[in-house]
């Protein structure tokens, strides 16, 4: 029985090497388009793909950031304004992509978007605050997906959503978490619907990387706004002590 198991235990030890060993090949022609690309996880990632050969195409959501991301990458690497949390924006981006990949289909799409303040106390918020972030880090990466779905199909491609795994954790109120908890549920059902056409659907929750940059002084100026706008009643429940602390 103790032979038996360690054969089995040795045997995935090996499954694992071998898979993780594998290599996508033949790069040249395969199209990556990435979201949230002027800083972090999302500018490391194009620079990375761009190096090992891929056609990358980065969405940024400045004309700055499009501009520093060129100067570092190669000839291949192009770029596209985008704004999650406009229609418009989002159809023109894809227009974009279709022309880029010339009829081959993308071979993935990385979503990464950070749409995080304001956040607080629920009862100091508004419908506006969480739409502020849900129409950017749920809404807008649900719609520029079903908008992509039919050039992925072409490819059987792969989509690779970035989500940050403190979103995971309901310790604050506002549409940060309610986002990345959404982003999980359409990950998962996307990935049941697409194995049909060869279309692979990943999550990596990841944590803050270097690239990373958190801004506590931003968190702390929307909650000093939030507390600012409250009625007396409601500061009053709350009282000055909760706000220091």
């Amino acid at each position: 029985l103790h032979i038996a198991v360690l054969a089995s235990i040795l045997s995935l030890i090996i499954c694992w090497i071998i898979r993780d060993r594998h290599r996508v090949g033949n790069l040249n022609g395969k199209h990556v388009f990435i979201t949230g690309c002027d800083t972090g996880l999302g500018n490391s990632l194009a620079k990375w793909l761009d190096r090992k050969g891929f056609c990358v195409i980065a969405a940024c959501a400045t004309e700055k950031g499009s501009q520093e991301l060129q100067c570092c990458s190669s000839l291949s690497l192009k770029t596209v304004n985008l704004n999650l949390a406009d229609s418009s924006s989002i159809a023109r981006a894809v227009v974009f992509v279709t022309e880029q990949t010339a009829g081959k289909g993308l071979f993935g799409f990385v979503s990464n978007a950070e749409g995080t303040a304001p956040v607080g106390p629920t009862d100091w918020l508004r419908i506006e605050d969480f739409h502020s972030v849900l129409d950017v880090s749920l809404l807008g990466l649900i719609e520029i997906t079903l908008k992509l779905l039919p050039l992925l199909k072409k490819a059987e491609g792969r989509v690779v959503n970035l989500i940050n795994a403190k979103g995971l954790m309901a310790f604050v109120g506002g549409g940060y978490s309610l986002s990345k908890w959404g982003m999980e549920a359409f990950s998962d059902t996307l990935r049941i619907e697409m194995r049909h056409f060869g279309v692979k659907v990943s999550i990596v929750e990841h944590g803050f990387f270097k690239a990373e940059e958190v801004n506590s002084d931003i968190i702390e100026k929307y909650l000093f706004k939030l507390w600012n706008r409250l009625t007396p009643e409601i500061r009053d429940s709350y009282g000055e002590k909760y706000l220091v602390e």
